[in-house]
């Protein structure tokens, strides 16, 4: 099978090493409390919990109409403890509903639905009511994404097994040890979204996994799980930094590029991480919210590293040192991986629907170096994949020029951190342009509330 791949990128060392043949395993938090953030991907919920309630595991504690929203569930059994702020991933502070733990064991789960026999209507809100958001790193309410735009032709359904990020490795778990459950989520998507062709996409780090999911393609068709034939494939693709993004995924085996502002839609694609099958599997199969969240904990500093599944909400803190064990020596603690993640002050962080992974890493595993002068190289150039040119956005931006950082392409930055990976100046550029965007985001809402407040004044006149 010849492998795939896109222009650009970068090639970290994978450091997979640790945990790639260690078993998902069950774990709980020490202190048998979770704290829920309310709202984890889409429009911003409400709780429907307070203070002293008793909640089932699955019961829904935080929603909200709006359609970009998902619901978020209790992850335990137990009694609401109180609704306060934390900090989670991306040191921001949120409302978290905090849930003591009981022995009861009750559920809340919702009665299991055939996917292929329920309307279309009922299956995306399945996918919404189970709370569900693509668990490779971005949050996007799933039931969006399998309903694209109308008008949309979808042709191709691709499973993101990519896991480009160093030291992850709980997609290639999940492909390994639920690779049927995989199949059946495919199999569900491409119903709701009708598209032709399904494709597995892993790199070539993962080719072992080649057989496993061969396997599970042949027992599903040789046992339907619905009407209808799914034609479904694998696809492997080089090991290169980052083709776990949609836009390198398209390009790398559909030959298609996303356009500017585009979803992939546009080229007649959807895209959802193996977990996220998984996930909208357990939903239709079992009614099952979701409420628990693999991934890996990893990194130099760990004695005893892993992939393991653990209650949404719970402290990664809390899993010290029962489940995993830390040498001294922690120089940098990571929500996600070492590129795209963020760096956390202490691992007092709840996991998210979103972690996929949580890095301890030594001094040598992590660069600590001040910033200096930029030295007009050009590296970034050559690594980004996106055929942006980040020394010129970053001049733009120290400039105060919005408007040319984005006419050099600022928005369509997917963030990645290859131009920040090989910079000698060692310059930031990944948080510049994060700070960038959210300063665009910022001038476009005050020019549409002043808008807003000139049409206000015409109409008094």
């Amino acid at each position: 099978m010849k492998s795939k791949s896109f222009k650009g990128g970068v090639h970290p060392s994978c450091k997979k090493e640790t945990t790639e043949s260690l078993s998902l395993v069950r774990a709980f938090p020490l202190t048998k409390t979770v704290w829920i953030p309310v709202t984890q991907g889409g429009a911003p919920n409400t709780p429907l919990v307070k203070p002293g309630d008793s909640v089932a595991l699955g019961q829904k504690i935080a929603a909200s109409d709006a359609y970009m929203s998902v619901p978020v569930h209790a992850s335990v059994s137990g009694t609401v403890k109180k609704i306060e702020t934390r900090v989670v991933t991306g040191n921001v502070e949120v409302p978290c509903v905090v849930i003591e733990a009981d022995e009861s064991g009750t559920t809340d789960f919702m009665q299991p639905l055939d996917p292929f026999t329920c309307t279309r209507e009922d299956a995306l809100n399945r996918v919404r009511e189970a709370g569900i958001v693509g668990m490779g790193g971005a949050s996007f309410p799933a039931h969006v994404k399998l309903n694209p735009p109308k008008g949309s032709v979808i042709e191709y359904f691709l499973a993101n097994g990519a896991e480009c990020e160093p030291y992850l490795t709980i997609d290639a778990r999940i492909m390994e040890e639920r690779a049927s459950a995989v199949m059946d989520g495919i199999a569900i998507a491409m119903h709701i979204t009708g598209a032709r062709k399904g494709v597995v996409v892993i790199e070539d780090n993962k080719r072992n996994l080649v057989p496993v999911l061969e396997r599970a393609i042949a027992d599903q068709r040789s046992n339907p799980v619905g009407a209808g034939a799914y034609e479904i494939s694998v696809q492997v693709c080089k090991t290169r930094y980052p083709q776990g993004s949609e836009k390198m995924l398209t390009k790398a085996v559909l030959g298609r590029e996303i356009p500017s502002g585009g979803l992939p839609a546009a080229i007649g694609c959807v895209i959802q991480n193996v977990g996220t099958l998984v996930a909208i599997s357990e939903a239709f199969r079992l009614g099952k919210p979701l409420v628990e969240r693999p991934l890996t904990i990893s990194g130099g500093a760990c004695t005893r590293s892993g992939n393991y599944i653990v209650p949404v909400g719970t402290l990664v803190g809390d899993l010290i040192p029962d489940t995993v064990t830390l040498a001294d020596g922690v120089a940098k603690i990571v929500s996600g991986g070492p590129l795209m993640g963020f760096a956390m002050k202490t691992a007092a962080f709840p996991v998210q629907k979103c972690t996929s992974g949580v890095l301890f890493l030594t001094k040598k595993e992590t660069v600590l170096d001040e910033e200096s002068a930029c030295i007009g190289c050009g590296r970034c150039v050559a690594a980004c994949q996106c055929r942006l040119s980040p020394v010129l956005m970053d001049r733009a931006l120290q400039a105060d020029n919005l408007d040319e950082s984005i006419r050099c392409g600022l928005m369509d930055c997917i963030e990645c951190g290859s131009c920040s990976w090989v910079c000698p100046s060692r310059i930031q550029l990944v948080q510049r342009f994060r700070v960038g965007k959210q300063r665009v985001r910022e001038e476009a809402k005050k020019a549409e509330e002043r808008k807003k407040l000139k049409i206000v004044c015409k109409g008094d006149n």
